[in-house]
Formats: structure tokens, sequence, C-alpha cells
């Protein structure tokens, strides 16, 4: 039986959990007046919830009736009936911003395509897992920062592409260490780069070249993701400014070490990413785009 919870303490866990969770995300939300970030509290929270399900320990099976309740829980809050706590400020958040349930219901499918799918043959079908996870993120995000232009769509959606082919291309050793390759077996197979060299991280011309192509794809929804910016309110500017900012940053990183992902985590520390965030509200408090905000 749901138990009822005040909807300001629920964004209060909401943040919370994004504080101690979100290590790229929290830096940009910050840059929100304060109904707009807890809403976006609400909704990283919620992601949260399905991605420790994925994460977890369990048996595939129960992960996946676990996430087939989560859909259900979302149903019933988008009903004003939530669950929980999570599902309280979620439930807030969507009637407030008029989110509607089919981004969130594609959030859980793409959490869902991890429990089976181990690899992508294309780039059309990793894309459609990219959609899933990122991009409908951002298409909710971005009803949120109060947009109502019709072109923010696919530029939301190329921006999502850009921050998760950067995250797949910095994560390829942890990935390959649980038997995931997000890299299309196509495309490694053009640049002459096998599943097993992967595995045993195996840095060679052919692998950075294949890493090369990789970050030109990702620099292209880059460029055009970053176009939705001054189609916003001037105030909700900043936050999709500085989550790009500080992607394409860990791109510049990944690309300066030569593509040698192997050898420890690419990331930036606290003061970088407080300094970037800092240098880039600062930017989009300026007419664009004079500035550049990455």
């Amino acid at each position: 039986m749901a138990v009822a919870v005040p909807v300001q303490e629920a964004y209060a866990h909401c943040q919370q959990v994004t504080r101690a969770a979100a290590k790229n995300f929290y830096y940009a939300f910050i840059t929100l007046p304060k109904p707009q970030r807890q809403a976006i509290y609400a909704v990283y929270a919620f992601c949260r919830v399905c991605d420790d399900i994925a994460d977890g320990p369990a048996p595939v099976e129960e992960k996946a009736l676990r996430l087939a309740d989560v859909r259900e829980a979302l149903s019933e809050a988008y009903q004003g009936k939530p669950r929980d706590t999570v599902f309280t400020a979620l439930a807030h958040t969507v009637q407030a911003y008029s989110i509607p349930q089919r981004y969130l219901d594609e959030i859980v499918r793409g959490v869902e395509m991890d429990l089976t799918v181990r690899r992508y043959q294309t780039f059309e079908e990793l894309r459609l897992y990219c959609y899933r996870v990122a991009s409908c993120v951002g298409l909710v995000c971005t009803r949120i920062f109060g947009g109502s232009d019709p072109k923010l769509e696919p530029l939301a959606t190329d921006l999502g592409l850009a921050m998760q082919l950067t995250n797949i291309m910095r994560d390829v050793k942890e990935d390959a260490a649980q038997g995931r390759i997000y890299i299309p077996l196509e495309e490694m197979e053009r640049f002459g780069y096998t599943p097993d060299e992967l595995g045993n991280g195996v840095l060679n011309p052919a692998f950075a070249g294949l890493m090369r192509f990789q970050a030109k794809r990702a620099r292209g929804y880059f460029a055009s993701g970053m176009r939705l910016v001054p189609l916003l309110p001037w105030r909700s500017r900043a936050c999709p400014a500085v989550l790009a900012g500080l992607y394409a940053c860990i791109l510049d990183r990944i690309e300066a070490r030569e593509y040698n992902v192997f050898q420890g985590r690419i990331r930036l520390s606290s003061r970088e990413k407080l300094f970037l965030a800092l240098r880039i509200w600062l930017r989009t408090a300026l007419p664009w785009p004079s500035r550049s905000a990455v």
C-alpha cells in the first residue's frame, strides 16, 4: 500500500540521490532555478531506480520483473497515485511540466535492453539504445527547461546521443569486463579490430582508427545538439550547455590520450567541473551565439 509523502520531502530525497550519484550532472543542475532543479532531481532519481535494478546482482529474470514493476509504478504516478518517495516527486514533475509518459517508458525500455543485449551489430541498433537511455532523458529535461520550439526535439535527441557515445568511448574497458561491447561490431570489423582484442585491452592503430571514427560521430552530434541552447528560455540555457561542456571535455581528453582508455578511467576533478560550470554559465549570460558554450 502506498504511503503518502509530502511533495517537498520527496523532492529533498531526490536531491540527495542526485548529489550522491550524479557525478557530472549535479554541476549542471545547480544552474537552474529551484523549481526546475527539483524537477530534474526527480527525473534523475527515477533513472537511478532503473539503473540500480539493471546493475544489481539479481538474476536477469528478477531484474526484468522489477523493471516491469517500475513501468507499472510509472503508470500509477501518471494517474496521480504514486507508490513511494521518488514517484511522488516524479508525479508532481510530470504534471507540472506536461511530460509525455512515452519518454519515461522509453527510458525503462532502454534499461531493459541491457538485460539481454550484449553487443550491437550496427550503429542503427546502437542508436536505438542510446536514444532510449540518453536522448529520452534529454527530451524530458527539455520540457522542464521550458522550451517550446518544435526544432528542440531532434536537437535534444542529438545532444543525448553525443553524451552517450562519449560515455561508451570512455567506458570501453569496464563494459568489456562485463561482457558488453557497445561499439558496433560492423565498424570494428571495418577497422580490423576484434572483440577479443577489445577484451584484452589491445591498443593498436586499428583501435585508434576505430575510436577516431566514434569521436568524429560524437562531435557531429554535439555540434547539432548544441543548437538547442539558444532556443531555450535564457534562465535554462546554462544547464544543457554545462552538460555538453563537461562531456565534450571528456572527449577532448580521450583524444589527447590518443584513445588509450585502457589505462585509468578518464575523469574530471570536482574542481575542474565546478570551474567549467562557472565559465559556461557566465558565457550563457552573454548574447548567444557570440560565445561558445563548449
